[in-house]
């Protein structure tokens, strides 16, 4: 194995009963890189999730995490933690003593285990005598993560770390991911939400009933992607339009529901809008807002995803 890579899988299959979850499935993950795993639901997320913490094992392929191959056992590999569908608490205990009961069952003293630490990291210290059961989504899902850095993972799993945060709440957790990934710990999650994804991670991989349909860069993602919507707003709207039909390369989307005030809207490749663009600024019309309506990883996700939905 790469000594780069955290996780190597190769033709990773993985069946409950007749209903294939993942389907001859490669991922490379490197060392402190932030990997974005993505997909409709049913496409295999929180399977593939699992199986890197251990929670499950794969029928057929191969499966490096950490330099060491996967067995066939129920048993999450050494210097990996995280969680999925959600993180399992104990509702009556504080979050303090959530965290110091997990200890324990590791053979920690929770004086030196770290503790206020974790807490501290994950923005817990104000709240870390209040019982868990009276936490909101996102404080439940900020101490499922302290959970998680009790163990200074070199891997760290997370599904939806985000959900149910508030702004500052999700800064604070995007902050922590962005620390521990230029430390050098790989951390892979799964998301809904794709402004988490561009925010957070360099790569990603899309999966789609079972199988992978992209894994790369997002930037690679992005150039990949056909046409995608902007949106302008210019000084001269009616002008702007006339200057958009006669440009090569530039489609105008039906105004109807679309329209946005003085807003244009148009599907182009790039360099199609780029010399729109031009043609713009030779005229004498000031591009005030240039946008586009869905980011490249939506707009690239749904179309991967719709195709592979078509040849099912």
């Amino acid at each position: 194995m790469d000594a780069l890579l955290a996780v190597r899988a190769r033709g990773i299959t993985k069946c409950f009963g007749d209903v294939v979850a993942l389907d001859d499935v490669d991922l490379d993950v490197t060392q402190g890189q932030i990997h974005g795993l993505v997909g409709p639901n049913g496409a295999g997320k929180t399977t593939l999730l699992g199986l890197l913490l251990g929670l499950a094992v794969a029928d057929s392929g191969q499966l490096e995490i950490l330099g060491a191959p996967v067995g066939r056992v129920l048993a999450a590999a050494d210097g990996v933690a995280g969680f999925v569908d959600g993180p399992g608490l104990y509702p009556s205990l504080t979050a303090r003593q959530n965290l110091a009961a997990l200890a324990a069952l590791r053979g920690r003293d929770a004086r030196t285990a770290g503790v206020d630490d974790v807490l501290d990291q994950v923005g817990l210290t104000d709240v870390a005598d209040d019982r868990a059961r009276g936490f909101s989504l996102g404080m439940r899902q900020r101490l499922g993560l302290a959970a998680a850095l009790l163990t200074r993972p070199r891997l760290l799993v997370l599904d939806e770390p985000s959900n149910g945060l508030d702004p500052a709440g999700k800064k604070h957790v995007h902050g922590v991911l962005n620390r521990l990934a230029a430390d050098g710990t790989c951390v892979v999650l799964s998301s809904h939400r794709m402004d988490d994804l561009e925010a957070l991670c360099s790569d990603v991989t899309i999966l789609a009933t079972g199988r992978v349909v992209f894994s790369g860069p997002l930037g690679k993602l992005a150039a990949e992607n056909r046409e995608l919507e902007y949106r302008l707003l210019t000084s001269a709207p009616h002008a702007a339009r006339l200057l958009a039909a006669e440009t090569d390369g530039i489609h105008l989307v039906d105004d109807g529901a679309r329209r946005d005030g003085e807003r244009l809207v148009v599907r182009a490749l790039v360099p199609a809008l780029d010399e729109l663009v031009v043609r713009l600024v030779r005229a004498g019309i000031a591009l005030r807002e240039l946008a586009p309506v869905a980011s490249p990883l939506e707009a690239a996700f749904l179309a991967l995803t719709e195709q592979q939905e078509g040849v099912r």
